[in-house]
C-alpha cells in the first residue's frame, strides 16, 4: 500500500511495509523511515530541548536507539508515535547530561511572521511575545514542559502523554496544571513589569 507524501507531492511507501523490511534487517527500509519521519522528530526533539545543536544530536540518537530497538517493536502503535516516546526519553537523557555542563540557550526555533502579512507594531509585538514565551517556557522544568509541549503543540491527549512518557493520567494532568499556571504567572508578571 502506497501513501501520498504531502512533503515531497509524490508517493511513498506505507510505513508498515517499510517496518517489515527493516526489522528483517533492509537497511534501506529504515533510510526511508528515517528520510520520511526526520522532519517530524527533529521538530519535536527542537521543542523539547530548545537548543538546535541538541536537537539534531537527539534526533540521531532517536533513530540510532530506534534501528536497535527495532526487532522488539511489536507494532501496537504506529512508528511515528513510537518514535516521539524515543524522542522524549533521549531528549530528557540529553538535557539531564546538559544541564550538568551547560546553561540553557534560548532557542531561535519559532518562526516569525512573514514580514508582509503583518505590521511592523504587531511584528514587534509577536517578537516580543515569542521572546517571552520561549524565557518562560525554558524555565519550566523538563518534565512539566515535556507535558506542556506533548499537549499544548502537539495536542496529543493526557492518555497518549501518560502512556509515552510512563506515568498516570492524573500525573499528566498535574505537569500541564502546574506548567500552564507557571506560564501564566511569569507572563503576567512580564506585562506587569512593563505596564
Amino acid at each position: 500500500m502506497c501513501i501520498r507524501d504531502r512533503t515531497h507531492g509524490g508517493v511513498r511507501p506505507d510505513d508498515g511495509d517499510l517496518l517489515i523490511r527493516a526489522r528483517s534487517g533492509d537497511r534501506a527500509a529504515f533510510s526511508d523511515l528515517v528520510r520520511i519521519h526526520q522532519d517530524e522528530v527533529y521538530t519535536l526533539a527542537l521543542r523539547l530541548t530548545a537548543d538546535r545543536e541538541l536537537a539534531a544530536d537527539v534526533t540521531q540518537e532517536a533513530f540510532v536507539r530506534a534501528w536497535r530497538a527495532l526487532p522488539k517493536f511489536r507494532g501496537d502503535a504506529k512508528f511515528s508515535t513510537w518514535m516521539h516516546r524515543i524522542v522524549v526519553n533521549v531528549s530528557w537523557t540529553q538535557r539531564q547530561r546538559q544541564s550538568k555542563h551547560l546553561a540553557d540557550p534560548i532557542d531561535e526555533s519559532f518562526t516569525e511572521p512573514a514580514a508582509e502579512s503583518i505590521s511592523p507594531e504587531r511584528a514587534a509585538e509577536s517578537v516580543a511575545i515569542q521572546s517571552r514565551l520561549r524565557a518562560a517556557l525554558q524555565s519550566l522544568a523538563l518534565p512539566v514542559r515535556t507535558v506542556v509541549v506533548l499537549k499544548d503543540v502537539y495536542g496529543w491527549s493526557h492518555g497518549e502523554i501518560a502512556e509515552h512518557l510512563g506515568i498516570t493520567v492524573p500525573a499528566a494532568k498535574v505537569r500541564l496544571h502546574r506548567g500552564r499556571k507557571q506560564l501564566r504567572t511569569q507572563l503576567w508578571s512580564a506585562v506587569q513589569v512593563d505596564v
